[in-house]
């Protein structure tokens, strides 16, 4: 049975509705939480992206027991690698080990703010390796000086390490990721019920290792209402990751999803309050060898009610699987 997370996605609330999701998600039941790291909203139409790493420090303050992560944080363009080891070192004390730190190669949306250029994604995968090089040497206490292809490190030391250092996820979407995530990471990330991408991950020393998928699902009691609020807020997410990566802005989202109907959304997004739909979703990244799924509920503005149907009906359906 994969334990069942919940998602505070930063690009549709702000920072203290985002602590009070998370404590609810705590009180309803749900296993772990996870967090995205963003600059810009994918829609102006969600309308929000306050700073990640603030509310993961509010967040293990304002909880006691449920795990957080990042899901994901960019250590390449945006941070440097030197200051997300900090960061992830600080949030671990923080949250009394509740803490994972996740990171991806990023996206145009989110790194384009410092004006550095978006590289290619060959490039990209080779900073995030490094990065996570850096990352692990600063983990490792001592020292640090790196002087490498992408990075610069210049006598560098984290004053305050736990002893149990955060575990390392690596998001993953193709073979190379898969083949870097295998080598360098403690847990693997995707957002797509593909076991392919596993099995890529096992071959490259990811066997045994925890596999975290993510699922955005929209509840609501009026089915059309919630099919509506899902195409009008997430409709970016029938893109793809080769397009989502790219793209520097949410009006460039709103052009790439300007044909994508409601219809669209409803079949790929679980819509409505039939439990069925979301267990059948949810099913598919289990059968994929997924151990942990997190769910996203479209719209900032109906997280209570979905967390009060979430602990009364659909975390005991999805026990059962």
């Amino acid at each position: 049975m994969p334990q069942i997370g919940y998602t505070m996605m930063t690009e549709q609330a702000g920072p203290r509705e985002l602590i009070d999701h998370v404590v609810g998600a705590e009180q309803a039941g749900f296993d772990f939480s996870v967090t995205s790291d963003h600059y810009f909203p994918w829609l102006a139409s969600q309308g929000h992206a306050p700073y990640a790493w603030s509310v993961l420090g509010a967040a293990a303050q304002a909880t006691s027991r449920i795990p957080l992560m990042t899901y994901v944080t960019c250590p390449t363009t945006r941070y440097h690698p030197a200051v997300v080891a900090q960061k992830a070192a600080t949030m671990q004390l923080l949250s009394e080990g509740r803490f994972r730190l996740g990171l991806g190669s990023g996206e145009n949306l989110n790194e384009h703010v410092v004006g550095g250029g978006w590289p290619a994604a060959h490039v990209r995968l080779e900073m995030l390796e490094e990065a996570v090089e850096i990352i692990r040497a600063l983990f490792a206490g001592g020292n640090v000086n790196h002087h490498g292809a992408h990075f610069d490190v210049e006598n560098a030391t984290l004053w305050d390490l736990p002893d149990e250092l955060p575990p390392i996820g690596v998001a993953v979407s193709g073979d190379r990721s898969c083949e870097l995530a295998g080598h360098v990471a403690d847990l693997v990330i995707a957002t797509e019920p593909k076991r392919e991408l596993l099995e890529a991950f096992d071959l490259h020393g990811g066997v045994g290792k925890p596999r975290i998928g993510q699922l955005p699902v929209c509840y609501d009691t009026d089915r059309d209402a919630a099919i509506a609020r899902a195409h009008d807020q997430f409709r970016w997410a029938l893109g793809g990751w080769p397009l989502n990566a790219e793209l520097p802005g949410p009006p460039g989202f709103a052009v790439a999803t300007e044909y994508v109907r409601p219809e669209d959304v409803a079949r790929s997004i679980p819509c409505g309050d039939n439990l069925d739909d979301f267990v059948a979703a949810v099913r598919l990244y289990a059968e994929a060898g997924f151990t942990e799924i997190a769910l996203v509920q479209v719209g900032g503005d109906h997280q209570r009610p979905f967390l009060d149907w979430a602990e009364a009906k659909l975390l005991p359906a999805l026990r059962e699987l």
